[in-house]
């Protein structure tokens, strides 16, 4: 079993005081295994910077403490904590070269000429830029720039990387490059990512585990594929991905399978979650690609968009509508067109009864 790298215990950050007090966090509490790459995932202000910050040291909590390889790091300035922080901009130093910039905390901390320039070496090579080490950050790219601050930040070994939403200044080409040289970084370095941000694709194709966050509070933490496939509530099934929200009676419970009946009279069935019984409303979360279409039935393509890889079709059945996505054939022609007339197959492992 991994070591924990990262113990945060009933945080809270409170900003100002009075009426204009705002909590930033509310109570959070995670663990962080060493050797993961965990993502702190949410919108804006939701407090993943925040609770970032308070692990990196630049900002102290309210309430409770955070342990860093099991010493808390209560009062601890960031200098003094095995962390080290790469930002969404970069603040390279424009008058120092690629090596001076990447060797600039080591000469902080007093380290020999020998020894930085042995650390500048191997940081340049983690991130593939050997060859630019004489050059000033004006002659490199943003991607360039953006390794060079990776690198400057890896060359003291820390315990634990943070990262503030790096890719944020990138292209989309760049930033999906990117996401893939990140995680084969932080396993080949085997150091902890600490990862924020708010793009959902990034934290899926990155991530050991997510926690997802809304409001100063974590709503729910697990891998990838428990938090697209098992949402805890709303807010998780509608923020990662695309989601379907549908209000059903419960008419069957057969074992912890509910046959749950929507509005035109479509069955469905789900793995029951909570103390429900026979005849409780609740809300269903489908994904749009796990419902399957077949030609005839009772409800009709309204909308057909062709997205490149897939088609979205928007259906309807009475006052019921819902958004299904199909993989397109090979020829890129959609199997449906507006007006076709379908049936609906869902599986009992596709969907999701929602907590809330």
């Amino acid at each position: 079993m991994s070591a924990t790298a990262i113990a945060a215990n009933n945080l809270v950050k409170i900003f100002g005081s009075g009426p204009n007090a705002v909590t930033a966090l509310d109570n959070v509490s995670l663990t962080i295994s060493d050797n993961e790459f965990f993502t702190l995932l949410g919108p804006s202000g939701c407090g993943k910077t925040t609770l970032l910050r308070l692990i990196a040291g630049f900002e102290q909590p309210t309430e409770g403490d955070i342990e860093i390889f099991g010493s808390a790091v209560a009062g601890l300035p960031p200098y003094e904590r095995p962390v080290n922080t790469v930002f969404q901009h970069y603040a390279l130093f424009p008058h120092m070269n690629i090596a001076e910039n990447v060797g600039f905390g080591l000469k902080m901390l007093g380290r020999e000429q020998r020894e930085i320039d042995e650390a500048v070496t191997t940081s340049l090579s983690l991130v593939k830029m050997e060859e630019f080490a004489t050059r000033t950050p004006a002659q490199l790219s943003g991607g360039q720039q953006q390794r060079i601050a990776l690198a400057r930040a890896l060359a003291p070994r820390p315990k634990v990387l943070l990262l503030d939403e790096p890719l944020s200044a990138l292209d989309l080409k760049l930033r999906q490059a990117m996401r893939t040289e990140l995680k084969t970084l932080q396993r080949d370095t085997g150091i902890t990512f600490v990862f924020v941000t708010h793009d959902q694709e990034e934290a899926l194709t990155m991530s050991d585990r997510i926690a997802v966050m809304s409001a100063g509070l974590i709503q729910q933490i697990g891998t990838a594929r428990d938090i697209y496939e098992r949402p805890d509530n709303r807010f998780v099934a509608d923020f990662i991905g695309d989601s379907n929200f549908i209000s059903a009676t419960i008419d069957v419970i057969d074992s912890d399978v509910a046959h749950c009946v929507i509005g035109n009279g479509l069955t469905i069935p789900t793995q029951l979650v909570g103390d429900h019984r026979v005849g409780d409303t609740v809300t269903l979360a489908i994904r749009p690609e796990k419902i399957g279409l077949s030609g005839g039935g009772d409800w009709i393509i309204k909308e057909s968009i062709y997205l490149g890889t897939d088609t979205s079709y928007r259906i309807a059945s009475g006052t019921q509508e819902m958004t299904v996505r199909e993989q397109n054939a090979r020829t890129g022609t959609a199997r449906f067109n507006v007006g076709d007339a379908v049936s609906l197959d869902v599986a009992a492992q596709t969907t999701t009864m929602l907590r809330d």
